[in-house]
């Protein structure tokens, strides 16, 4: 997709990897709406690339349709969607004290990155579907944020690794759903970067996570997800571009993990 003059959706667009984008989006040409539940961060971000902020709390169907209608009064009507916006927790199953898990903030988080997330695609492709093709058929894409989290998860990470494991698993088969209507379905699955939202969940400091990094040992930084996440090199039909590809954070795939993502990357013209 061209995304010179295309308006644009991020969610979470006030900070970390959703503000990185955002940024990037608008550098290429993109008309950006910043989405955020932190008015004064979608607000600065908006400021500084020409874009619109929008507050929008994803996990609530009233509030991500008046962002979605709020957006496309200033821009037009959605091609592209970054879905970023999510929160993170950190709790053993039984705790210190000996207690369970608070089962309230397990909800919360699936809430907010699962259901979220479904609850702006949703959103997003109803308005897109009606949207006049493209040359190549397309009206629109999609972009999920999963984490590495969802195929190798740590302690304590049981409620995020569930909720972008979730992520993943509905992202094929809403593609294949979407591609009737032209909305390709796309996710990435981070490792670790230098984030807000990984400075909330270390609480010995984001220098020492990055240290579980054997080369280079240090947290990737926001702007370099723009390298994947985007979807300007994307050419090839919706149904050949429907799959998620991660990194392992602390070591190189297995053998059969390196087999699938090689198969995975032919199917999808080896861009992702």
């Amino acid at each position: 997709m061209n995304i010179q003059g295309q308006a644009a959706l991020v969610t979470g667009g006030g900070s970390g990897l959703g503000e990185a984008t955002a940024r990037e989006l608008a550098r290429l040409g993109a008309k950006v709406a910043v989405l955020d539940l932190n008015m004064a961060n979608a607000e600065r971000v908006a400021a500084e690339i020409g874009g619109v902020a929008v507050h929008c709390n994803v996990s609530d169907a009233d509030s991500m349709a008046q962002a979605i209608q709020t957006a496309s009064a200033a821009h037009g009507t959605a091609r592209i969607l970054m879905q970023i916006a999510g929160i993170g927790t950190a709790k053993r199953v039984v705790g210190k004290d000996g207690k369970a898990a608070p089962l309230e903030e397990f909800a919360k988080v699936i809430n907010v990155n699962l259901i979220g997330t479904y609850n702006a695609a949703r959103l997003f492709a109803e308005a897109c579907s009606k949207l006049d093709p493209l040359e190549d058929g397309a009206r629109g894409v999609m972009v999920f944020t999963s984490s590495v989290a969802a195929f190798d998860g740590q302690v304590g990470q049981q409620a995020y690794s569930a909720s972008k494991a979730g992520v993943v698993g509905m992202t094929l088969p809403m593609a294949r759903d979407l591609a009737q209507h032209g909305i390709r379905v796309c996710t990435i699955a981070p490792g670790l970067f230098k984030t807000p939202l990984l400075a909330s969940l270390a609480r010995a400091g984001p220098a020492i996570v990055g240290g579980q990094h054997p080369l280079p040992r240090s947290l990737g930084q926001a702007q370099r997800i723009c390298r994947t996440g985007l979807p300007h090199r994307a050419q090839r039909p919706p149904e050949r571009r429907s799959h998620s590809l991660g990194r392992r954070a602390a070591h190189g795939p297995t053998l059969k993990e390196k087999n699938e993502q090689n198969r995975c990357l032919r199917r999808a013209g080896g861009v992702w």
